[in-house]
Formats: C-alpha cells, structure tokens, sequence
C-alpha cells in the first residue's frame, strides 16, 4: 500500500511520515517543493511538487493508495478531482467542521466520492509560541485574555492520528474533533511554559487594544484580530477536552506540561 504524505516538511506532514515509519508502512511517498533540502529518512520516496501547483500533482498520486492531504483550500477541488482520477481509496485530510476557515476541504474530500477521515483539530500547543518573542526579551507575557480556556493539541498527537486513519481500516467516514487531553487557561499555559524553563514568567493582564497591538507585529493586523476574537470566545465559553486522541490512539494524549518540556527551546 502506497502513502502519499503532502506538505510532507510541514509541521504536522513531517510528522505524519515518521509516525508511518514508526508503524511499519514501507511505500511512503513524500511530497514537497524542495527534495534537496528535505532531509526525509532515505526509505521514503520523496516527489518535488506543491499543492498549489496542481500540474506537479499527476506524477505524484501515480500509484498512490491512501493520502494525507494538507490543508490548501485554494486547490482542494482540483487536487481531489486529480485523486479520484488516479484511483486514491482514502484521503486523511487536516481540516476544520462548518464555519471554520478549512471547511472548503471537508466539502471538496466529500463530494469528491472518495472513502475520507477528517481530522478536526482544536489549537496547536506550537500557537503558544506567540509569547517567545515577549518571554525571551521581556521575561513577561502580556495578555488580553488570561481566563480564556481551551484544550490545546501537541502535533505529535495530530499526527499518530493521521497514521492511525491511514493505514487501519474502521476509519472511513469520520471527522474526528482533535484536542489536547486538557483543558487549561492562558495564565495556565503560561506558568507551565515558565516551570519548564525552570522560572516564573509573569503575565501581565492588558486590554483587547494593547494586545492586538503586541500580537500584530507577530502575526501581522488581520490574524492578530481573528486570534484575539477567539480568545475572547474562550474566556465566555471555554473548550472542553475530547478523548478521541485516547480513544484512537489507546494512550493518553500529550499534555501541555509534557510538550512545554519537550520544546523549552522554543521559549529559551
């Protein structure tokens, strides 16, 4: 059985390859845009080509069994119609339910008559890193929302569950809604973040305009604003966690604790 792994030097589709291995798979197909550079485990086939650019496409589905499919909604209707013409039985895609940004995929995997698993997955644990400029320079955090709650998910975790789709049967027709296995405030986050560099990083509670201010020269005005809003979504109504991680994994999900531990570095 053959594997294509899209956006395969991405930060979940590098990690969906090493989960593969990990599990025993023998045909994973890589795609990306820079073979030279990707430094992908030689047993891997590495194919040079981009989502985006659905002409690079054909050469890589050849032959190709079961997909991971990164999330690019601007191509995802070609890209599946290029899928279901090269005779994909499954696609594991990364996506969001109706009302998110990356609902165009869910739609297009669907109607594309393809056997499909949706991986609907909450915050990444790896979005805290918004806060490492601040913590490195400042040693503090200023934040608009610190009772703002939600269940963070570790792309370790996203990723055992992509493997897990792909190579199982029993999968098909599923959108599973992905968190972290707890859920934590932002002044929660924060103190975990500072044990695991082995200090106390203050936060510093500020207003709605103040952040967006701190968080634009990261992440630029528009993302600041749509990231902002959610927080503020989250102080009124907090996400709880999910145990579909446990329950498809049959071991617990990574907590944030662990992940702050594991990517100090991030922070240092």
């Amino acid at each position: 059985m053959r594997i294509l792994v899209t956006g395969a030097t991405g930060n979940v589709g590098r990690l969906v390859v090493d989960q593969l291995l990990a599990a025993g798979a023998t045909q994973v197909r890589a795609l990306t845009t820079d073979p030279a550079r990707a430094a992908l485990p030689p047993e891997v086939e590495v194919v040079e080509g981009y989502l985006g650019r659905v002409e690079t496409l054909p050469r890589a589905l050849a032959g190709v069994d079961r997909m991971y499919l990164a999330p690019l909604t601007k191509t995802v209707r070609e890209v599946t119609a290029l899928a279901r013409e090269a005779g994909v039985t499954r696609i594991v895609d990364l996506a969001g339910p109706e009302g998110s940004w990356w609902y165009d995929i869910e739609k297009a995997v669907e109607q594309s008559g393809i056997p499909w698993t949706h991986l609907e997955a909450g915050e990444f644990m790896t979005n805290t890193t918004v806060w490492a400029e601040q913590i490195r320079d400042r040693g503090e955090v200023r934040e608009a929302y610190p009772r703002a709650a939600n269940a963070p998910i570790a792309l370790e975790d996203i990723a055992a569950v992509a493997a897990k789709a792909l190579l199982e049967d029993g999968h098909e027709h599923v959108a599973y809604g992905l968190t972290g296995p707890e859920t934590l405030t932002r002044a929660e986050l924060v103190a975990q973040i500072g044990q695991a560099l082995g200090r106390e990083i203050p936060l510093v509670e500020v207003s709605h305009a103040e952040a967006l201010a701190e968080l634009s020269a990261v992440m630029g005005a528009d993302s600041a604003a749509w990231y902002l809003d959610g927080c503020a979504e989250l102080a009124r109504d907090p996400q709880p966690a999910s145990p579909t991680v446990s329950r498809v994994l049959g071991r617990p999900g990574m907590r944030f604790a662990e992940w702050a531990v594991a990517h100090a570095e991030l922070f240092r």
